[in-house]
């Protein structure tokens, strides 16, 4: 058996610190192998019980109740904000690694601005919000014919009795995107908080509508960002 103890000894210098350690690798590398068996003996021997150690292989199908919830952690619904009721679908999934995405996609598949989404996204479920994608219906005149459409707010995050309306949007330098960025939230209809997150490093403002705009670095950094 070959020993891995340089593997070994990273694990056991970090544990107890309260974080989650993911270990990657090429396939059939012996990673399950280092957890399994090499790593469960070492806390076995310092007199860790057996009951007191819990082994789940993820890819198993008895352990499919599990993987689920893994999966469902990671899901929005869509929530008809005016209807305040759930559409059935289509679901928006995120990945709970920005890092291991890129990773698996071989740092193909750049798109800043998904990126961007899901790392809010990520953030939001970190600070214990319900979170979900808004759907705002309305009606308009075309050629004198009325006409109805949905707009999406990315995110709709609550927490107890505190609510807030997220967009994600890589800049609003220009006007017209401003007001595309913008169009969902100003239908809202109700008083809660509307947030618009950009990419750049701006000072956080106002418009005339009250949606805040703030920059993504000290949206991440700074919770009470978000009461500005």
């Amino acid at each position: 058996m070959i020993e891995r103890k340089r593997y070994l000894d990273k694990l056991i210098s970090k544990k107890g610190n309260g974080l989650v350690k993911i270990i990657t690798g090429i396939r059939r590398c012996g990673k399950s192998f280092l957890l399994f068996n090499i790593y469960k003996n070492y806390l076995k021997s310092i007199g860790v019980a057996d009951e007191c150690i819990i082994c789940l292989a993820l890819d198993d199908d008895e352990s499919i109740m599990y993987r689920n919830h893994f999966i469902d952690a990671f899901i929005a619904q869509r929530y008809d904000v005016k209807g305040r009721k759930y559409i059935g679908s289509p679901l928006k999934y995120y990945f709970s690694d920005v890092g291991l995405r890129n990773a698996r996609l071989n740092f193909r598949q750049q798109e800043e601005n998904h990126i961007m989404e899901n790392v809010i996204f990520n953030e939001l479920c970190n600070r214990d919000f319900s979170v979900d994608v808004g759907v705002v219906e309305y009606c308009y005149k075309d050629d004198g014919k009325s006409k109805r459409t949905q707009l999406e707010i990315d995110f709709v995050a609550n927490k107890g009795s505190k609510r807030y309306y997220v967009q994600s949007a890589l800049t609003v330098s220009d006007e017209e995107k401003r007001k595309q960025e913008i169009n969902s939230l100003k239908r809202v209809g109700d008083s809660f908080k509307k947030i618009v997150v950009v990419k750049d490093n701006i000072l956080p403002w106002h418009d005339d509508n009250g949606i805040l705009y703030v920059g993504i670095e000290q949206f991440l950094l700074d919770e009470s960002a978000m009461d500005i």
